[in-house]
């Protein structure tokens, strides 16, 4: 039990009763909110954009039998990698990760294998994904799947969603052979389609973020034991909230959350079939649906689309994306990149990761070689200085340490978290808090 008399951590959903059914339908305040941009999270998808790309790109080279990737072949590649520029252009762009050169048989068609760096990082990220996949990354997979209905998912949809887990890119054999107490790969018969399937109900693993978060908060020594609940009441759990500024003073949407966070929560672990689809306590559990997917992945966000594969299977209701907009302190859509982004807004704290994950480090590696390859073109290589312990070139001495950390401060200054309150302040776009703000983004796989 949590505290606060907040109901079993995770109860399988055959054994839960639908207790909400007396739920009142709509009684939330509705509130007109001015869609404010964000430059510090703009930035990180903008950086993460390439970042993911050329992670992409990287185990397309090495997945090639000869390490060789034909120029020619880099074509199909575009729409799956989200680049706003040609993949060709993207490729010469970074020459510290991908090495051009003649084809070893037609001189005249130019090939890219994979730079010193990229091979070093390769290897890092391969001992990664051996180290998390166990236990980390089956688990991450696992409370998805248990967030299913039928506790079984496509592989094609977990496959679009494979980067922002952390999932190696044989993931549909790997985590059945290093978890088969967890995992089991069959066809679909309707079409005979890999899916993969939930093999048991782990109890341990039915805990949301928020369940989390919020037992923590009351296990510290330093929370006040007058504001603790007790046993008996019934206080609800509060989504953590980062408004823009422009809302911190804005007396009508303090009420309206206030009233949000005083509606029960039910975790997105339950079943929650007996829910009325029009209440407000169903688009309640859909932002806790949604707040518990965003929290499983490695950089707390994902593309919106990527979410629409998955709308049957997590019960979620027409046109749930609203949400993203309905709720700006929990979420933030971005449109960059020629795409629509969800951010989880907890997760990120003036720009950076507030809980960075392995991979997460290995792959902020990828964001430095990258740069030092954009700075210094065909000189990058002698400027790189991964680790102390890293010979790359000439890379181990003073003057690349001194590049190294100029780069780093470069960065940081550019990820700073502010709200950009000033722009677009003649612009009249605005949500509506019940307004269709679907877009038209093609659902498809990020396997490159």
């Amino acid at each position: 039990m949590l505290g606060g008399g907040i109901e079993t951590l995770g109860v399988h959903r055959r054994r839960q009763q639908p207790w909400w059914r007396w739920t009142p339908q709509r009684w939330l305040e509705k509130v007109r909110l001015k869609w404010v941009k964000n430059r510090g999270l703009d930035h990180i998808i903008d950086r993460d954009t390439d970042i993911k790309a050329a992670c992409l790109l990287k185990d397309a080279i090495a997945a090639t039998p000869t390490g060789l990737l034909p120029a020619r072949s880099v074509a199909p590649f575009q729409k799956n990698l989200g680049l706003t520029i040609p993949v060709l252009r993207f490729l010469r762009r970074y020459p510290t990760l991908f090495s051009e050169q003649p084809h070893p048989r037609f001189p005249s068609l130019p090939v890219f294998s994979l730079a010193p760096a990229a091979l070093l990082l390769h290897r890092r990220e391969q001992a990664a994904f051996e180290s998390t996949l166990p236990d980390d990354a089956a688990h991450r997979v696992a409370r998805l799947l248990m967030m299913a209905r039928s506790r079984a998912l496509p592989v094609a949809a977990l496959a679009s969603l494979r980067y922002d887990l952390g999932l190696p890119p044989n993931f549909s054999s790997a985590l059945p052979a290093a978890r088969p107490d967890l995992f089991s790969l069959s066809r679909r018969h309707s079409d005979g389609a890999p899916v993969l399937s939930l093999t048991d109900w782990p109890e341990h693993l039915a805990v949301s973020a928020l369940q989390l978060r919020h037992r923590d908060v009351l296990s510290q020594p330093s929370y006040d034991d007058f504001k603790r609940p007790s046993a008996s009441s019934a206080a609800p759990l509060a989504f953590p909230m980062k408004f823009p500024r422009s809302y911190g003073y804005m007396n009508k949407v303090k009420a309206w959350m206030g009233d949000f966070h005083r509606l029960p929560y039910v975790s997105p672990y339950q079943d929650a079939s007996g829910l009325d689809p029009e209440s407000d306590l169903m688009e309640k559990h859909v932002v806790g649906v949604l707040h518990e997917l965003l929290s499983l992945t490695i950089h707390k966000k994902t593309k919106r689309n990527y979410l629409r594969s998955l709308q049957e299977e997590l019960g979620l209701p027409y046109r749930f994306t609203r949400v993203f907009t309905r709720y700006p302190g929990i979420f933030y859509l971005s449109l960059k990149c020629k795409t629509s982004t969800v951010v989880l807004r907890e997760g990120y704290d003036r720009g950076k990761l507030v809980v960075p994950h392995p991979l997460a480090l290995v792959r902020s590696k990828f964001y430095y070689v990258m740069r030092t390859g954009l700075l210094y073109r065909g000189k990058g290589t002698s400027k790189l200085v991964l680790e102390e312990e890293d010979l790359l070139g000439e890379g181990n001495s003073k003057e690349g340490q001194t590049d190294q950390i100029a780069i780093d401060t470069e960065q940081q200054y550019s990820d700073s978290d502010e709200d950009d309150v000033n722009a677009d302040n003649n612009s009249e776009e605005y949500y509506e808090l019940d307004v269709d703000d679907e877009d038209s983004d093609d659902v498809g796989s990020d396997e490159a």
